[in-house]
């Protein structure tokens, strides 16, 4: 068994314990961006920082790895967030955001943990654009207010951030050739339960 990616996994659902919606929503202190750099660090910083978004990202990227699915999987959770992005800026609201991203990192761990594939992909395609949705709709409070170039800026930046966790998780646990019911991607999947029971909890409970 792999100590390395147990210690890692490990310390990431350790790390969750301590994190806050604060964290996960402002990159920049919670100052709106005013310039291209800041626009951009903001989109770069705000999924890594948010553990509860990471947790979905690399759980999107792994299962659509084990589960011999196509790349294309979590790169629909990508562009789901960029629409939910949009409906913030265009201010619909989307009732119990912070629930459902929280009830989200759940079933992506549980996903994982079960140690099995589910019958249909378009299943998983529809969940990972729709879960996107609200993940970019928490995204968008950062960016709110703020002038098109540091906008566009924070798109890209978000885009690409994500895009890069989601496709690195999914190239790695391919080259290691782990399949659905292995222990490595079940093991992780517990971790991100944990995660998700950690922020479901804090949603609740404040």
């Amino acid at each position: 068994m792999n100590t390395r990616f147990l210690r890692t996994f490990s310390a990431f659902a350790f790390a969750s314990l301590f994190a806050t919606s604060a964290q996960a929503h402002h990159a920049m202190d919670g100052q709106t961006p005013t310039t291209l750099y800041e626009g951009l660090v903001s989109g770069l910083a705000h999924p890594v920082i948010g553990l509860d978004h990471l947790a979905f990202i690399v759980a999107a990227g792994l299962f659509a790895a084990v589960a011999g699915m196509s790349l294309f999987a979590p790169l629909l959770f990508v562009a789901g967030s960029l629409v939910g992005v949009g409906l913030h800026l265009m201010l619909l609201d989307l009732p119990a955001a912070e629930i459902v991203i929280a009830a989200s990192v759940l079933a992506g761990g549980w996903l994982l943990a079960r140690g099995r594939a589910v019958e249909s992909h378009m299943l998983v395609f529809a969940l990972f654009l729709v879960v996107g949705v609200f993940h970019g709709y928490a995204f968008g409070e950062a960016i709110v207010g703020s002038e098109q170039t540091p906008l566009i800026a924070y798109l890209a930046g978000l885009a690409a951030i994500q895009s890069a966790i989601a496709l690195g998780v999914y190239f790695l646990v391919r080259s290691r050739g782990w399949a659905v019911e292995a222990m490595q991607p079940r093991l992780a999947g517990a971790a991100i339960v944990g995660v998700g029971i950690t922020f479901l909890a804090g949603q609740l409970v404040g």
